[in-house]
Formats: C-alpha cells, sequence, structure tokens
C-alpha cells in the first residue's frame, strides 16, 4: 500500500531564449522528483487531467461556449508507514 502526492505543473513551462537548452522539461520534472525523494516519495507517473468549465448563465446569454483546459500531474509515492 502507497501515500499518493499530486503535484499540479503547469502546461507549458518558460525561459528566455538565451537560457534555453532543450532539456527545460525533464529538468522541470526532475527538481519535482528530487523534491518529492527528500520525503521519501518516489516518482510514479505523469497524467493529463482535462477539466470543463461550463459558462455562467449570463455569459451563456451572450454566447460563450464551455471551454477545455488539460492539466498535468505528477504523481509521486511512498510505501505506508506501518503497513
Amino acid at each position: 500500500m502507497y501515500e499518493y502526492r499530486m503535484v499540479q505543473v503547469p502546461p507549458t513551462i518558460s525561459v528566455k531564449a538565451r537560457d534555453q537548452s532543450g532539456k527545460e522539461a525533464a529538468l522541470y520534472l526532475e527538481g519535482i522528483a528530487n523534491q518529492g525523494a527528500k520525503d521519501g516519495f518516489e516518482f510514479y507517473r505523469v497524467d493529463t487531467v482535462g477539466v470543463v468549465v461550463e459558462p455562467g448563465c449570463l455569459a451563456g446569454l451572450f454566447g460563450a461556449k464551455r471551454t477545455l483546459t488539460e492539466y498535468y500531474v505528477v504523481t509521486l509515492r511512498r510505501p505506508l508507514r506501518g503497513a
């Protein structure tokens, strides 16, 4: 049995052109994994979660459509203590 920690990450990572190395995403995730490791967690996986937002009544009257936003969630886990 495991205990889980979920970390939502931005869908886009911004860097300045002069700082671009081509490894930004990997370094970003590595930082999350290493921070979790300090607390005894191991990297488990990355998932995409879609969230649909329905327009409110007034916005719907003016033709607003529902929107879908995708988020990325990193899952870290560690064995439950005493299990």
